[in-house]
């Protein structure tokens, strides 16, 4: 389902139906995911469609732009760095490109949204959260459902550090895909409760394509990156 296309297509997986058709002369996008239903008319001659995975925090409306993956505790020794693997969801982004430009038409996901708070009330964060074991090897994941990312700790203060959650700015984030999605980030622990977090932009495996980006299409500026977690990371 993911990729590129021209004209009118057809592309339905489970629950998922994605299409677009040409009506009366007009072409139409039409879009279903469970019981939820899209539809717009295109005024196009030459645009293509891309659907492809987008950052997960779009839904069910813009509340964020940060992910929190909670894993169990994994203690990490003084220096030590080692690369693992958390599953985290998938958000389909359907754009229009033209020769000019780029639009997001729709976003929709076949999964629930759980948000959470990260730090105090006062001064702390929404984020999407979502739950994830600790995988030596890319796990298996349901292409349409879930991510796998690549993610590397590494330990830079003086004693052993307990971490049980990554969070992220989305507009760091940069995913691929091909036969499973995915995304590849970084955790530099800096104090017992301080690391900065990013994202890096490569795939875990060669040959897969990259999504564009949604503030890239939205035309958002993204003066910095990566974050700094000031509030635990457990």
């Amino acid at each position: 389902m993911f990729g590129r296309y021209k004209g009118t297509f057809r592309r339905e997986s489970g629950e998922i139906l994605v299409e677009v058709e040409e009506d009366d002369g007009l072409l139409t996008y039409r879009r279903r995911c469970g019981g939820d239903k899209f539809e717009r008319i295109l005024v196009a001659t030459m645009a293509e469609v891309i659907i492809n995975p987008v950052e997960p925090v779009n839904l069910p409306k813009d509340i964020t732009n940060f992910l929190m993956i909670e894993f169990p505790p994994v203690m990490i020794e003084p220096g030590a760095s080692r690369t693992v693997y958390l599953k985290f969801p998938v958000e389909f982004g359907v754009f229009v490109e033209s020769a000019r430009d780029i639009e997001v038409v729709d976003i929709f996901a076949p999964t629930t949204q759980k948000y959470t708070l990260y730090g105090t009330p006062n001064r702390g964060l929404i984020a999407r959260w979502y739950g994830s074991e600790v995988y030596a090897e890319i796990p298996e994941v349901d292409l349409y459902r879930e991510g796998v990312m690549e993610f590397t700790i590494t330990n830079t203060y003086r004693e052993w550090v307990e971490v049980s959650r990554a969070v992220f700015r989305s507009v760091d984030m940069k995913i691929y895909y091909g036969d499973f999605v995915a995304s590849t980030a970084t955790m530099r622990v800096v104090g017992p409760n301080i690391a900065e977090t990013d994202f890096i932009d490569a795939p875990p495996r060669p040959g897969m394509v990259k999504s564009i980006e949604l503030y890239t299409a939205r035309k958002i500026s993204a003066l910095s990156r990566g974050y700094l977690m000031e509030w635990g990371l457990s």
